[in-house]
């Protein structure tokens, strides 16, 4: 099992508290007690460009990807089968890929990295990796699961469709896992929702997230 990590020493407001951007608070730490209870309150944390403390987000409405009805088209289909994919094997190196600073609006900061590969050696952070024939890493994603929740937090690609076939098999793998899941991405874009990603209002959400917290991990501890 994961590693329950000391307690959060903050207090979050509600998370139904948030604005309209779903801004919540600023402060508090990155420890990994602190990002678990945010995660289990619905709540998760982004940096603000030239904000220097931490920012906290409930947005409203919250982008979730339904797994039941996700189904990859026939072009992504036929890119599954280009590549090989595992499972936490390079989860620092996935994490570098996602906080490339080449790429547009990268908010992953060195701070960020720490912390959440602080999180994997506890077992709570996970990585999909995306590979080339030849073992390369060719893409992946990584993001948090508590129970039956997985908080997506970023992907990346250097092969064209890496980061697609990434998500294909974290879905495959929570829907084998069978029981309450909730994956959330926090906010669609137009990629993701043609990815399947859609919109669902704050207080389904929070209503949902209690089930899926008690759900058994779809990843097992490193």
């Amino acid at each position: 099992m994961a590693i329950e990590p000391p307690p959060c020493a903050w207090r979050f407001p509600p998370a139904d508290a948030a604005g309209d951007e779903g801004l919540l608070a600023l402060g508090a730490d990155l420890e990994p007690g602190t990002l678990l209870a945010a995660y289990r309150a619905g709540i998760f944390p982004m940096p603000i460009t030239g904000v220097a403390e931490m920012a906290w987000f409930s947005p409203d409405p919250r982008g979730t990807v339904p797994l039941a009805g996700f189904a990859p088209g026939r072009s992504l289909r036929r890119a599954v089968r280009r590549f090989r994919v595992t499972f936490d094997t390079a989860f620092a190196e996935v994490v570098a890929g996602c906080a490339d600073p080449r790429r547009p609006g990268g908010w992953i900061s060195p701070a960020v990295r720490d912390a959440y590969t602080r999180l994997h050696a506890l077992g709570w952070a996970h990585s999909v990796e995306v590979r080339d024939a030849d073992g390369t890493l060719a893409g992946g994603l990584y993001g948090v699961e508590i129970g039956g929740l997985f908080a997506a937090e970023s992907k990346f690609h250097v092969r064209t469709d890496a980061s697609k076939v990434a998500l294909v098999a974290l879905v495959e793998r929570l829907r084998a896992a069978g029981g309450e899941r909730l994956l959330d991405v926090q906010w669609t874009t137009p990629h993701l929702r043609s990815l399947g990603a859609c919109d669902v209002a704050r207080a389904a959400y929070l209503e949902r997230l209690p089930a899926a917290l008690a759900a058994p991990p779809a990843f097992p501890s490193p």
